[in-house]
Parts: structure tokens; sequence; C-alpha cells
């Protein structure tokens, strides 16, 4: 059986999964970064693998805009030493390798919702959101087929104008009330200084960012129908202590087009995206076709 590797290259590290024989088997994260250069990427992704000598197939989540054919990113703001390299030679680069790898690109929240929806044996229409360095959505189906809006997510959900009164922030994009301009790291850190992970652990449910989260999830709810919704991402596993308060305040007076017994949860670890990366280049033709 082929050896895969699940690479999630996020805004301020690379998370890894290692995929042996049907099996996970090492899971590793690089130290933290901010806007690195196409050798410190290089060096983060090394140091995330560790000791894996040899992949048959590389599953790869990154930000930002991909080309027409999807083999390069064109622009990623906060991760600039991805542009211009070419994606299937850029983990064999990294590990010292020659050649390229089959390489199957998605964004990270995909990956997410695709290794949430199969470990955890879901039925019915999941929505993930990711919430980290920045914010994304994912919708998929039975079958794991994921609804396609925009490239390969159901719209720019971080996007979404959430403005909550008294609290008037612009989104990273210019737009006004952007998800984004609540929940992202950015966001965080500008309203509750570096230590915000410590904050997060702290809220009851009435800040302005958890509002946030709500107006786009009731959003969601009435253009998607979730059967399930997930918050992943390193800030949306970080609020599972809230799930109650923030469940009871979407479910307030919510459009009937819900659908009944809608459950709410959040992941569990920081390496779903990198997981379900592997998962779904276990499942790509390319995995049989020469690097």
């Amino acid at each position: 059986m082929p050896t895969i590797l699940g690479v999630d290259i996020g805004g301020t590290s690379v998370k890894v999964s290692v995929r042996t024989d049907g099996q996970f088997v090492h899971a590793g994260q690089s130290p933290f970064y901010a806007k690195p250069t196409r050798d410190e990427l290089l060096a983060a992704i090394h140091a995330a693998v560790e000791n894996v000598r040899d992949v048959d197939a590389v599953g790869l989540c990154v930000p930002g805009l991909l080309n027409d054919d999807r083999t390069q990113v064109t622009l990623a703001v906060n991760v600039p030493g991805l542009v211009g390299v070419r994606l299937d030679e850029l983990v064999p680069r990294a590990l010292g390798l020659s050649g390229s790898r089959p390489t199957t690109v998605c964004n990270d929240a995909l990956a997410a919702a695709h290794e949430v929806y199969t470990s955890r044996q879901l039925r019915g229409r999941l929505l993930v959101l990711t919430l980290g360095t920045g914010v994304g959505g994912a919708v998929i189906d039975d079958n794991c087929q994921p609804l396609r809006v925009d490239g390969d997510s159901p719209g720019h959900i971080g996007q979404l104008d959430v403005s909550i009164p008294g609290h008037d922030f612009t989104g990273p994009d210019g737009g006004a009330g952007g998800l984004e301009g609540y929940m992202g790291v950015a966001a965080l850190r500008r309203d509750y200084g570096t230590d915000f992970p410590r904050a997060i652990a702290s809220f009851t449910g009435d800040e302005p960012p958890i509002l946030a989260l709500v107006r786009a999830t009731r959003i969601c709810h009435a253009i998607y129908r979730p059967q399930h919704v997930c918050l992943c991402g390193g800030i949306g596993i970080r609020l599972r202590h809230l799930l109650p308060q923030v469940r009871r305040r979407i479910a307030d007076r919510l459009t009937s087009l819900a659908r009944p017994g809608w459950t709410l949860d959040c992941g569990t670890d920081d390496f779903h995206a990198a997981r379900g990366a592997a998962q779904l280049a276990a499942r790509s033709p390319s995995l049989h076709t020469p690097g």
C-alpha cells in the first residue's frame, strides 16, 4: 500500500499527517512562522514531516489563489513563499527527493470536511467552518460530494457581512462587516492582544466575534440547510466550551428552512485538514499516474 502525505500549509505553520497502509501513522507541526519565504516554507515542511523518507503521493492544502490548471499559487498574502512554485514539486523539494509526486490540491476547509464526515460516519449535509488565520467553509453531502460555487468552496463565507451594531469592523478584503474582520487571527489579535487564546478560553458567548459567528451560521442555515455544523481550525476547535450558548443563539427564531435536529460540534485537533488531504489524495486517480 502507498505512503501518502497530507500537508496543510496554514498562515502560521505547516501541519502534516502520514497515511500508510490505510492508517495514519504520524502527525507533525512545524514551528510558527510569519509570511515565510520559499526557503523558510520548505524548511517548515521538512520540520513537520520529520523522519518520513519517501512518499508515493501528496494531498496538499494551500491558501490563496491558484492558476487555471491548479499547478501553482499566484497570490498568497500570508505565505508568499508559495507563489510561483510548482505544487507537485513543493513537498519533494522540501524532503530532498528527486522529481515530483502525484499531488492533489485542495483547500483546508474541504479537506477538513472530508475527514470529519468520514471519521464520524455522518449522514446528510455537513457544513464545516474553518476558523484560523482566515475563515473558510465547505459543504459536503453523502458520498463526500462537495458543493462547489467558486473553485472548491461553496462561496466565500469569511466575507459574509455579519456586522454587529456598535462593533463596526472591516474584513481583510475591504468589505464591511466581514466575518474574518471579527473572527480571524488578525482580528482577535487586534481586539484581545497577542494572548488571544487565553481570552478565547474565558469567552462567555456575548463577545462580538461569537455574535458574528452566530449570525454567519444562521445565514448558512438559510442557504445550505446543513444537517451538521462543525467548527474546525485553530480557533474553531477551541470554542467547545461555548457550544451550548452558541447553539442556543443560533436556534433562537432560526428560519424554518433549517433542518430539524441539526447538530453543532467542534473538531478535536489541529490535523483534520492534513488527514483529509491525505484521504483525498488516496482517492485521486493521480495516485496511479506516474509523477
